[in-house]
């Protein structure tokens, strides 16, 4: 049967066909074919319009045709150097793939953009939330159940985030999706300013029978220059001219190096877990982007063989490897690495604090940061940083553990979502943004009570 966009189809090839007619000179030397093309053309952009296929074409579109066509043969009988023709219609196709290009380069910007800009309901809520934390009395401001914090038998998580809505939904999705929630531990921690919201979202919409905790990151006074390299490096003046100095953008990446989560010590304080959680002997981190689907406890009685770190591996169909992210014509990194190593994923990871102790891992990421102070060894973020610090010491997790891509990517398969246990909105379009995938935007609002009277307040809907 015939495609039923075939018309459709026809009378776009014809309007290409007048478009290059117009340009050809011997067409333009007869000023009334040329007005009388221009006006079947205008006529048919009319009657097409934005149908999609041929039900959509109005009743006069066959007769519009028609007239244009009978137009394009008398244009036949006065242009017929067959070369000429050819020559316009590739001068057609490099200007249309010039603008392509173009517009392919605009929309990674704007894109980066609209992913770095903080929407009018998510700067409302942490206003509205400190205000009211600051108006409870000192007894009203603390947890229950803090006993529980320290607990090794139980199932403790490290989230690391500034955004509230974002850490409610990996929270509630947990605690919601747990056989036995009374067991799980949430240990957040956030900046300074969003301190005081966090603590006030979770005093008003507490996890069930969950435990949390809330620290500012600001109270780990231990972590400072001295203790820590990539501090001092944060606060170098050539790590401030490389953010915030005005430079011509010389590539489609330069918007996203220059990222503020980069200068920000919460992105990298997931290297800190074994000296912060001394008492703790596993512990998962998750990201601030992630839904968890099923009960993950299943990750706490997984044999990782001496392994540190247990992650999903994203090499396959779409080849990570750790020549993507670490630069082997430094003779360093290609002594110590393979170029062709999978990578994996961070965002869901399971880690094992005992072995991380024991290994010292702690100081392998000191070494390794230090040795790439002047940034010429790796890529920035912390993935780079991770796979050098993790090299040999990852366990790989079933893919079922964590899937990627909602964030980036519209084809992650809806088998691949059902056996999920944590899909992760990886990528610029997060799912509390308008640009966010809108097939995917529901696994994360589901978790979501919009009635909650401080998202009313900040007009916060799905």
């Amino acid at each position: 049967m015939a495609s039923s966009d075939t018309r459709v189809r026809d009378i776009k090839d014809h309007l290409i066909k007048a478009k290059v007619y117009l340009g050809l000179g011997a067409i333009r030397a007869n000023p009334q074919y040329l007005r009388d093309l221009r006006h079947r053309i205008r006529e048919v952009q009319k009657v097409l319009g934005e149908a999609s296929k041929d039900s959509d074409l109005p009743k006069n579109a066959n007769e519009k045709v028609k007239a244009l066509e009978q137009t394009l043969v008398k244009g036949e009988q006065t242009q017929d150097d067959c070369s000429v023709v050819v020559k316009k219609l590739r001068a057609m196709l490099h200007s249309a793939e010039e603008q392509l290009y173009a517009q392919k380069k605009q929309t990674v910007f704007l894109t980066q953009l609209a992913a770095k800009t903080l929407p009018k309901g998510l700067h409302c809520l942490p206003l509205t939330l400190a205000n009211e934390y600051f108006s409870l009395d000192p007894s009203q401001q603390q947890f229950p159940n803090q006993e529980k914090l320290d607990d090794p038998k139980l199932y403790h998580y490290a989230l690391f985030s500034d955004n509230i809505l974002a850490t409610a939904v990996v929270v509630n999705s947990t605690v919601l999706n747990a056989k036995h929630p009374s067991r799980h531990v949430f240990h957040i921690v956030t900046d300074r300013l969003n301190y005081a919201p966090m603590r006030m979202w979770f005093l008003s919409n507490p996890p069930g029978k969950a435990t949390i905790e809330v620290h500012n990151i600001d109270e780990f006074t231990w972590l400072n220059d001295s203790s820590s390299l990539l501090l001092k490096q944060l606060g170098s003046q050539s790590m401030i001219d490389y953010y915030f100095t005005a430079q011509s953008a010389n590539s489609d990446s330069y918007l996203k190096y220059r990222n503020p989560k980069y200068l920000s010590m919460l992105n990298h304080l997931r290297f800190y877990l074994p000296e912060i959680y001394p008492k703790l002997d596993k512990m998962v981190f998750l990201d601030g982007d992630v839904v968890v689907r099923k009960d993950i406890t299943g990750l706490w009685s997984i044999d990782m063989k001496g392994k540190v770190n247990g992650a999903v591996e994203t090499c396959g169909e779409s080849f990570h490897s750790f020549d993507r992210y670490l630069n082997f014509s430094s003779p360093v990194v290609a002594k110590n690495f393979d170029p062709n190593a999978c990578v994996w994923a961070f965002g869901m990871n399971m880690f094992d604090l005992a072995e991380w102790r024991r290994q010292n891992i702690t100081e392998i990421y000191h070494f390794w940061q230090k040795l790439n102070e002047d940034g010429s060894l790796r890529k920035l973020g912390t993935l780079p940083l991770g796979l050098v610090t993790f090299w040999n010491k990852t366990f790989p997790l079933d893919r079922s553990w964590h899937v990627l891509g909602l964030g980036y990517n519209p084809h992650v398969s809806s088998g691949d979502l059902e056996r999920a246990a944590v899909i992760h909105y990886n990528g610029n379009m997060k799912p509390w943004l308008e640009i966010g995938l809108p097939k995917f935007r529901s696994y994360w609002s589901e978790y979501l009570d919009y009635d909650q009277p401080f998202l009313r307040e900040c007009n916060i809907n799905p």
